[in-house]
């Protein structure tokens, strides 16, 4: 093994397996701060001479507080670094629980300036805005008028500005700062996952926005990762390949070789570790199972591609989701590989579907639990739908008969798709009954079932923003444990058509509307 590779291996948890790395996974937070008295900005403000409670053994969080608050209200720059300097690190040394005390504090304490705000409304709202023509010149009255308007508007962005944004600011020119702020909301994610405050919330809100511009395709360089980029760029790449894993150094070799693409986004403030990259497989044709990806060897020669294949896209900063990064990274990788490689022509993915088996299980025990319902008071209900048609509801009652119990074909269903050790999926014959009902369902999930106007699968809702439509569905394409739990075998190919991915992406927006093939249409005729 040489240098790098032993390097690698020393400072990665590579992830040992005796079978294929193919299981697939999804591609691409209250606490009181005290009772505190009212300043004159109507926030509820604790003194900064807090008590020792606010001590603990692993950090100090009165301190970080205070240095914290120095880097909000002092302007000179020569002295600011040392305190953003203190901040981060202090915060750093926090415990999580401190962290999210002092979170809360920054969120509160050092929101908008309601008082003045609403002072500045009621003045705004006691203006009588002069009328006329907009071309005819003004009068000496109207002019101070609309002074008074300019004035007031003015002093009521500045009163809507919260005083963190000082703070943010000013981290995002400190050395380090913008890879803190990610770390910082990563915290802050996970903070509101476990409790709704609304103040946190805010300042999620308040900090994603500000990331969203800070990290525009102008400030992203985009790189192609080889074998000869630095260990240490590596290393991250398999530590943070999300949706599959990296088995180890052959497996990471044959990912950055012939016939394969590798490229990331970096930034200059974070230097040697992209925020996100994508792996792509140059093929003969658009795949079908993981397994002509990952591990058909050896592997088609480039000047045989005609398909860019994107079968990965991993983040590597929690703090950075909901930022969609990925849009641009895709596109501008579809840019370069037509540049270099004319020959290649289709632009697609093989897609894991991860919410598949769990809205169709769902879906599953409902029908089940109306049925129960109706046998007992012997009414009709309004939410029974027909999820199978008669035909599979007969080949699955004559499953019932040979491997497992079910009173109808709903039952037989669900008690094979719930079986831990996936025995379906080993049986010919079952495979073959549960392919029609399964695959034609997962067209109606994927293209029929919505949130909010838009595709109810993540994976689905990523590709389908960004311009993509919906191609293929691959059956027994993902035979992994994971694969089979979350969409029961199937993967997808979303396709790039490079002259319809604005089109796509604006129809999407706007109207919710889904692109797909007449194969995927064929499935929803039967729904």
């Amino acid at each position: 093994m040489n240098r790098k590779g032993l390097a690698i291996l020393m400072r990665t948890k590579m992830r040992p397996t005796t079978t294929p790395p193919i299981s697939p996974s999804s591609e691409v937070g209250e606490i009181q701060s005290g009772s505190g008295s009212k300043n004159s900005d109507g926030n509820s403000s604790m003194a900064l001479k807090t008590s020792d409670s606010l001590r603990n053994p692993e950090g100090d969080l009165k301190g970080v507080w205070e240095s914290m608050h120095s880097a909000i209200s002092m302007s000179k720059i020569d002295i600011l670094d040392p305190v953003l300097k203190n901040f981060s690190e202090g915060y750093l040394k926090l415990s999580y629980e401190d962290r999210r005390k002092l979170l809360v504090i920054l969120a509160r304490e050092y929101d908008v300036r309601r008082n003045e705000v609403h002072k500045l409304i009621q003045q705004y709202l006691g203006l009588e805005f002069p009328s006329g023509d907009i071309m005819r010149e003004t009068t000496h009255e109207e002019e101070s008028l609309l002074s008074s308007f300019y004035r007031i508007e003015r002093n009521l962005r500045h009163a809507l500005q919260p005083k963190f944004e000082v703070l943010f600011e000013h981290l995002n020119t400190h050395p380090g700062g913008l890879k803190f702020m990610t770390g910082l909301r990563g915290d802050l994610l996970s903070m509101i996952a476990e409790e709704k405050v609304a103040a946190l919330r805010a300042l999620d809100s308040y900090l994603k926005e500000k990331l969203v511009t800070w990290l525009t395709p102008a400030t992203l360089e985009l790189h192609h990762i080889t074998w000869d980029d630095p260990a240490s760029l590596l290393e991250k790449i398999v530590a943070h390949e999300a949706v599959h894993p990296i088995s180890n150094l052959t497996d990471l070799k044959r990912r950055l070789g012939i016939g394969r693409r590798c490229f990331g986004y970096l930034h200059p403030a974070i230097p040697g570790e992209p925020l996100i990259f994508i792996e792509v497989a140059l093929l003969k044709d658009v795949a079908r199972t993981i397994q002509e990806v990952l591990w058909d060897s050896p592997p088609s020669p480039e000047s045989e591609a005609t398909c860019a294949l994107f079968y990965s896209i991993s983040s590597t900063q929690p703090g950075l989701a909901g930022i969609n990064l990925g849009k641009f990274l895709i596109k501008r990788v579809i840019e370069l590989v037509k540049r270099d490689m004319p020959h290649v022509t289709k632009f697609a993915t093989l897609s894991p579907i991860p919410g598949y088996m769990n809205w169709l299980q769902s879906k599953l025990a409902s029908q089940l639990k109306i049925a129960e319902a109706e046998n007992e008071d012997r009414t009709g209900s309004t939410f029974k739908e027909d999820i199978l048609q008669p035909e599979e509801e007969r080949a699955l009652l004559k499953l019932s008969t040979e491997f497992t119990s079910g009173a109808n074909g709903v039952e037989v269903m669900m008690n094979l798709l719930t079986s831990t050790n996936y025995e379906w999926a080993k049986s010919d014959k079952m495979v073959s009954v549960l392919r029609g009902p399964l695959m034609r369902l997962c067209a109606r999930y994927l293209v029929i079932e919505k949130k909010r106007g838009k595709a109810l699968d993540s994976v689905a809702n990523f590709h389908l923003q960004n311009g993509a439509m919906i191609e293929r569905l691959n059956w027994m394409a993902d035979r992994s444990t994971k694969g089979l739990h979350q969409s029961g075998s199937i993967m997808v190919n979303y396709v790039y058509r490079t002259d319809k991915i604005e089109e796509n992406a604006q129809l999407y927006f706007n109207e919710g509307r889904i692109q797909a093939s007449s194969d995927i249409h064929h499935y929803l005729e039967k729904v």
